[in-house]
């Protein structure tokens, strides 16, 4: 069977990180990745990848690619019911690949973004905590399976997972775990913008001046390759968002930055 391209890609675990560092950036960052023309495609995607399923439940595939475009489509859902049963659709995906071939790090990994959508919809109960574990679970077992997956997914996915979980003994928050997971993820695909974001964002969210230079320097050295390497109307929306937080980053670090050299300039 051969399936038609996708015609949108997730960009990763999506949670705005501009918005959870900079209060001034989330709106202009929401105004340009939530594009109307984003959700149609999205639409347009879950709706082609669910007929390609129905045509062949058995290919690995078709489920992976239902479940990505369910967990993309499912950003654009209007209320909590419709982003839970859009979900579903991918979780269920996902569930009919695994029990044919368990050890698929795609089949774990957009179960696990499926599981975070539905957890999303069922917030703050106590069903979308319990979830947080299996989303936990899930990302852990992609990674042991493929580490490089979707440039380094699974630890993108658990270290924005950490950072954005309430902490102990709520849930599974913790700041040792985002750091270490987010640096997984960057040794593992350091050419990937996300990957080089996160961790600067997380950087500069502890005021750790020195490692968001060497992040941020690090996203300069590889921000034109990466236009042309990221390039299409598959990446256009990861790009908008890349280029929004990278400027963000780039304006709480010379913030972060300025009292330093001003102190030095008076010693001096």
């Amino acid at each position: 069977m051969e399936l038609k391209p996708q015609l949108s890609r997730p960009a990763g675990w999506r949670i705005a990180a501009a918005i959870f560092l900079f209060a001034g950036a989330g709106a202009a960052l929401a105004q340009s990745t939530n594009n109307p023309v984003f959700a149609v495609r999205a639409d347009q995607a879950f709706r082609q990848a669910q007929i390609q399923f129905a045509a062949a439940t058995n290919h690995p595939a078709a489920a992976v690619q239902l479940a990505r475009a369910s967990f993309d489509f499912a950003e654009f859902a209007t209320n909590d019911a419709e982003r839970a049963d859009i979900a579903n659709v991918g979780i269920a995906a996902c569930h009919e690949l695994l029990a044919r071939e368990p050890k698929s790090a795609p089949g774990h990994y957009y179960l696990a973004m499926n599981f975070g959508r539905l957890a999303e919809a069922e917030a703050p109960s106590i069903a979308a905590y319990k979830l947080v574990k299996e989303i936990e679970h899930e990302f852990k077992t992609a990674a042991e399976l493929n580490a490089a997956y979707d440039f380094a997914g699974p630890a993108r996915c658990l270290g924005l997972l950490y950072r954005d979980a309430p902490g102990w003994p709520i849930s599974i928050g913790s700041k040792r775990k985002t750091r270490e997971w987010l640096e997984s993820a960057v040794k593992t695909a350091p050419d990937y913008p996300e990957n080089r974001l996160n961790l600067a964002e997380f950087f500069l969210h502890y005021k750790d001046r020195e490692g968001a230079e060497k992040e941020l320097n690090a996203l300069d050295a590889l921000w034109s390759k990466a236009q042309t390497e990221f390039s299409g109307e598959a990446w256009e929306r990861s790009r908008a968002e890349w280029a929004l937080r990278r400027s963000a980053a780039r304006k709480k670090f010379a913030e972060i930055a300025a009292p330093a050299k001003a102190q030095k300039s008076s010693k001096n």
